[in-house]
């Protein structure tokens, strides 16, 4: 038999809330199978942990949950893997884009800080100068 697993061991394994599990589902990220009274106890198999594993990877590298589950439908599909890395790789470039222009502009600010924390040492240093002095 396939190895399943519960909602809460998958929440626990990964550091999730359950809550989190549900909204990956209603993102088309997860698909547990469902049983019990009005179906309510969702049943998660071997592909859906994978899935949440590749999901978390994913936000991890900054991606969107759509970029995330775009990148791994691709992968579920039986299609060539030629367009699926060029996706990701296309997805990967514009990401790091967007954190080098991010480091960029947080560079540009940290070294204004700096700037401002030597000029107000300068200043403290003189008007504790001028105190000694009186």
């Amino acid at each position: 038999m396939a190895t399943t697993y519960t909602i809460s061991d998958l929440a626990r394994e990964f550091d999730l809330t359950t809550r989190a599990m549900r909204f990956y589902e209603d993102m088309g990220l997860l698909q547990p199978e469902r049983s019990g009274p009005g179906g309510r106890n969702r049943i998660y198999s071997a592909r859906d942990r994978t899935r949440l594993k590749l999901t978390l990877r994913a936000k991890r590298l900054g991606l969107s949950l759509t970029e995330a589950r775009e990148i791994i439908d691709m992968y579920d599909s039986p299609r060539d893997t030629g367009p699926q890395l060029r996706k990701f790789l296309a997805v990967l470039a514009e990401h790091r884009r967007q954190l080098e222009e991010q480091m960029a502009d947080l560079q540009a600010n940290l070294d204004e800080v700096k700037v401002h924390e030597k000029e107000a040492r300068a200043l403290l240093g003189r008007l504790e100068k001028t105190r000694a002095h009186a």
